[in-house]
């Protein structure tokens, strides 16, 4: 691929949003990373990039993100969508405060930087939208309620992104995975699988980096599970 590809990764300090900076910068591309840590920005310059410590919840953050990007490299051909985590309670228990949390943390982080850097791509008459999901979004879990509303809000929005944005050869897909190395390992969630394992971030990251490629030049509008077939019956 060309050395001139540019990818923003948002939420990029740590776990899957870093395993996919990792990778896609050692696939070629040039890398800015968005975190709220700092972490964010020691990557970036382990991997020769670009790193802003903010917020996905900040539009004036992320505007500082896709500005210092283009002023560095002139284009964005990849936007890939982590997230943090948002409240878990049971069900009519959760606040409205956590409520609202959760659409910030799970639907929002999208959101914003697609609004963003969907003109940038259009213009360009071509891009590649990633986003990190999670594999309950169509047969929720308790476990994750907030994550599973919003997420669930989210496939809606892609599909619809898709519809408008397709002509212009910009693409959006959902990814997501089940039970992650990022997360605390159980027995119970991993007999739960039926490969008989937890998934690693690297996993995650190269699907990531698939969907960002040309190979998956006609695939938009998707979500795509990543969970060793946890839900393979859904």
């Amino acid at each position: 691929m060309s050395s001139g590809k540019v990818a923003i990764v948002t939420a990029g300090g740590s776990g899957m949003g870093a395993a996919a900076a990792k990778r896609l910068a050692a696939d070629g591309y040039h890398v800015a990373i968005l975190s709220s840590s700092g972490k964010g920005e020691a990557l970036a310059k382990e991997l020769g990039g670009l790193g802003v410590t903010g917020s996905n919840q900040s539009n004036d953050d992320l505007k500082r993100l896709v500005d210092a990007t283009m002023e560095k490299w002139g284009r964005i051909d990849v936007l890939v969508n982590s997230a943090g985590h948002g409240p878990r309670a049971q069900i009519i228990e959760i606040s409205d405060e956590d409520w609202r949390k959760g659409m910030e943390v799970y639907l929002m982080n999208v959101i914003r930087p697609v609004r963003l850097v969907a003109p940038i791509m259009q213009a360009q008459k071509s891009g590649s939208i990633v986003n990190i999901s999670t594999t309950w979004v169509f047969e929720p879990s308790e476990m994750f309620p907030t994550s599973a509303v919003f997420r669930a809000g989210l496939a809606s929005y892609t599909k619809i992104f898709a519809d408008t944005y397709a002509k212009h050869n910009v693409r959006i897909n959902n990814v997501l995975p089940g039970w992650i190395d990022s997360l605390p390992a159980t027995d119970a969630r991993r007999d739960s699988v039926p490969m008989g394992r937890y998934g690693t971030s690297e996993e995650i990251a190269a699907t990531i980096a698939f969907l960002a490629s040309d190979g998956a030049g006609y695939i938009t509008g998707q979500s795509i599970k990543v969970d060793g077939g946890l839900t393979r019956h859904v």
